[in-house]
């Protein structure tokens, strides 16, 4: 058996060791848009914001309107069925955030998870948000609650071991299903 180098008392494993899990690459163009936008553009444009400004709700795959706060499918979700509802203002301060739009956050997130209930029946919810860039958020100046149906076993092979997601609709299909919810 060959000798294995050390430091600071903690093995240095070659690059291609026995521990290297093969990943698969997946190609995804479309994103590039996305990721560019998130690290801020010289506008200052926010997706979050551009989806208020057009008329066209469903390009820009807003489900739902209320006075404060909106509801917008993820374009790059993680279930079918991925929402995100943000406050018309464009901030990332949670603290701060005024009292009847915090309210009117959460009222509309559980007008979320009853659409989602009554459409896909989900074993379960994800519901969060990510202040700040550090803790994950992709647009940290514009605060958005994730709302993620879960189910048993959807998190199967695939994405553990093939690093794929494989969603049984696209973005248009899940709005269609949704969409009537909202306005019932």
């Amino acid at each position: 058996m060959s000798e294995v180098a050390m430091f600071e008392g903690y093995p240095i494993l070659p690059f291609a060791s026995t521990y290297t899990v093969p990943v698969e690459r997946l190609w995804t163009p479309w994103r590039r848009a996305f990721i560019e936008g998130a690290a801020g553009s010289s506008d200052g444009g926010c997706f979050l914001d551009a989806s208020t400004w057009s008329g066209d709700d469903r390009a820009n795959l807003v489900l739902f309107r209320a006075e404060l706060v909106f509801v917008i499918l993820n374009r790059y979700p993680y279930n079918s069925g991925h929402l995100m509802v943000a406050p018309y203002e464009h901030t990332g301060d949670l603290a701060r955030l005024a009292p009847d739009t915090a309210s009117e956050l959460m009222i509309t997130v559980q007008k979320a998870v009853a659409a989602l209930e009554a459409e896909y029946r989900p074993d379960a919810f994800n519901v969060g948000m990510n202040l700040g860039r550090s803790a994950g958020a992709g647009v940290p100046d514009h605060l958005h609650l994730h709302v993620v149906p879960r189910w048993s076993g959807d998190t199967n092979f695939m994405p553990v071991i093939g690093q794929s997601k494989v969603l049984p609709e696209t973005l248009d299909q899940t709005y269609d299903r949704l969409e009537p919810r909202f306005r019932s």
